[in-house]
């Protein structure tokens, strides 16, 4: 039995396993930079393999094992833009008769590449993206590479996913630690208003959301300056800043 499908396969799963890696390091260029060159090693005949992102105006070329070919600011038809926006393959088996994209083919043509074929990985909470590989052999991406490809594609779509969901989960938690603290901070000061102007919950929240229409200060700001004043004893000063009228504190109560 030939030894080269297992080395393939091999290399393979090596690939694989180090664009795992990449993912928990969050390394995005360095994932895109990988999986394009491995296509170019792994698929037989592929000269030039990019990785490209939509954007509103068409898409960016995020990685490329070469000069790249494409025009992102084109208006023409192509399969790129058709496989982003319909998250479907296309496929060109030769530039030299293409009637579908005439343009496209043509400026594949003119730097020497004869076939392309163009993958969209299977995302669904990062931008729509797809594999472009480029070949000078004609009709190059048969059904066998094309399964290679998707395997690739596959894996690559989920490291991507894997890391916007990363991403979004730390934001949220790190709104969640932004919010709580200040609730928090909100609740110090309206209760310093409340003893030192001898009001109730609701009386200490309208002074402090005038104190902040007043100030054309965030509310969540004029709080944390009230807090810190206090702790400094500087209070009296903080409330004469922000012109809130307070009762004279009851006998004993210091600030």
């Amino acid at each position: 039995m030939s030894r080269e499908p297992d080395v393939t396969a091999l290399g393979l799963a090596s690939e694989l396993a180090e664009m795992t890696r990449l993912v928990e390091q969050e390394e995005h260029e360095a994932i895109a930079r990988r999986f394009a060159d491995h296509l170019v090693r792994a698929v037989a005949g592929c000269d030039l393999a990019l990785l490209v992102v939509a954007r509103d105006d068409g898409f960016e070329v995020a990685a490329a094992t070469g000069a790249p070919p494409l025009d992102p600011a084109s208006t023409d038809g192509d399969p790129v833009r058709e496989a982003l926006r319909h998250r479907e393959p296309r496929r060109l088996g030769d530039t030299a008769d293409d009637r579908r994209w005439p343009l496209f083919a043509a400026r594949l043509a003119v730097r020497g590449h004869r076939s392309c074929l163009v993958l969209p990985l299977p995302t669904e909470h990062s931008p729509a993206a797809a594999v472009v590989l480029l070949s000078a052999e004609p009709h190059r991406f048969n059904d066998h590479s094309y399964d290679v490809i998707l395997l690739i594609a596959l894996h690559a779509g989920v490291a991507l996913d894997n890391i916007e969901v990363l991403h979004r989960s730390r934001r949220m938690v790190r709104h969640l630690t932004t919010a709580l603290g200040t609730r928090h901070t909100i609740g110090l000061a309206q209760g310093l208003l409340m003893r030192h102007a001898d009001t109730d919950t609701d009386g200490g929240f309208a002074l402090l959301r005038t104190a902040s229409q007043r100030a054309n200060r965030k509310l969540r700001d004029v709080a944390a300056d009230l807090v810190a004043a206090h702790e400094r004893g500087e209070f009296d000063e903080a409330l004469a800043r922000y012109r809130i009228a307070v009762n004279p504190e009851p006998d004993g109560i210091t600030t």
